[in-house]
Parts: C-alpha cells; structure tokens; sequence
C-alpha cells in the first residue's frame, strides 16, 4: 500500500464561476507523486507475509504431528521389549533374532550380547550348511536360507561393532579423566590427538556429562565441558 500525499493538481487554475468558496479546502488526496520522499518506500508484500505466516503454522503442525508419532513409536517399542521373553537355547535364540524387527536388533544385541558366544554361532553356522548342501530344496528352505544369512550377517557386524563400542567407550572415560584432571588442557590433547585417542565416543561421553551437569544445575561445570568438547571436536576435524 502505498502511496503518498499530496494536493491535487495545486497549481491548476479554474474558471471563476467553478472557482471554489474562499473558506473550502483544497481536497486531498492519494496520489503516487512523492518527489520529496518523504512517506518513505512502498510498503508491499502483504500476501507474501500471511504466507509465510500460514506456512509457519503448518510446519508447527506438522513438527508437532511428526514429534507425537515418535512418541507414539517409542512407546510402542518400550511395550514390545518388555513383553518379550528371552529363550534359553541356541535354537530358540536364533528365532528370538529372526522375529526381531530391524529397528530393535541393535538393541538386543546389546542387551543379549554375552548369549551371542560360540555355541549360537556355530548352531547357526551348522544350520546353514544343512540348508546350503540340501539335496533337494523347496521355496521354504530357500527362504530360510536367506533369512539365516542375513541374520548371520547381522549378528556377526553387530556384535563387532558392539564390541569395539565398549573398548572405545573404556579409552574414553579413560581419556577424560586424563583431560579433566590436566593443568593443560591443549597440551594434553595435542597429545591425544598424537596417540588417535580423540573419538566420537569421547564426544558421546562429553555430551552425556554435559547434560547430567545441567540437569543438577552445575552450570560451571557444564560450561568448561562444553569448551572441552568444542576444542576436542576442533582437533579432531583439524
């Protein structure tokens, strides 16, 4: 909208007969000359505000939609775990994992990872050989043979990548003692940046002390852990 001020036609001369009553007002009105500037720049996008302004409330909308359906997807995982019961033997565990959904199998791993020993690989490992070097095959031996790989698969990267989680997370809390207890502190990472003891895990238990540190209000504390973890990210991206 926008638009400016003026009189209209001010030097315009009128017959004396249309001329008007010498106590009339000249009329005023909106016009687009503007040479002096002074109402400013045209005000103009409108449209393109309550747009964005509509725009926004559906982003909100569908943030809060997107939020409570995790919420929902948690919950119903939660339910899920706690109403499985874990089997004894190799044979039942394998069928334990193979009715896992993928979403969770990393998570029994974890949790299941002192059953997951030789004797359930090598019941799994005989299994497949029965499959592999079957005489005759049906459409359900070869889909179980699929299964069972892909299981085995599964397993097998799960169980490593757990593993060398653990070992990482021990050289982590190792590591950040070491940086913690330091008269200084860029020294001693530059030392551990020497000897590759930066990692992602030592990030992960950073982040987790930063958040127990506010959670008790120890806001010193949180605050010299976050300039350790923004300098521990810097060398390890440097």
């Amino acid at each position: 909208m926008a638009s400016a001020l003026s009189i209209a036609n001010p030097t315009l001369s009128f017959p004396s007969s249309a001329r008007r009553p010498s106590s009339s007002r000249p009329k005023i009105m909106c016009v687009t000359w503007d040479p002096e500037g002074l109402l400013g720049a045209p005000k103009t996008g409108h449209i393109a505000r309550l747009e964005f302004k509509r725009r926004l409330e559906r982003d909100a909308e569908a943030r809060e939609a997107f939020q409570q359906h995790v919420r929902e997807e948690k919950d119903r995982r939660r339910v899920l775990r706690e109403s499985r019961a874990t089997p004894d033997g190799p044979e039942e565990l394998i069928e334990y994992f193979l009715d896992t959904e993928a979403q969770e199998l990393e998570f029994e791993i974890a949790r299941l990872r002192p059953r997951l020993n030789e004797e359930l690989f090598s019941h799994l490992k005989f299994e497949l050989g029965q499959l592999r070097f079957a005489v005759s095959k049906t459409q359900e031996m070869e889909d179980r043979l699929i299964e069972l790989e892909a299981l085995q698969k599964a397993l097998t990267e799960g169980t490593e990548a757990y593993d060398k989680l653990q070992t990482d997370l021990v050289t982590a809390k190792s590591s950040l003692a070491q940086i913690l207890t330091s008269k200084d502190v860029k020294a001693t990472l530059l030392e551990m940046v020497e000897q590759n003891k930066l990692s992602r895990s030592l990030l992960a238990l950073l982040d987790e002390n930063i958040a127990n540190a506010h959670k008790v209000e120890q806001k010193e504390v949180a605050a010299f852990m976050e300039k350790v973890r923004a300098a521990v990210l810097k060398y390890m991206t440097a």
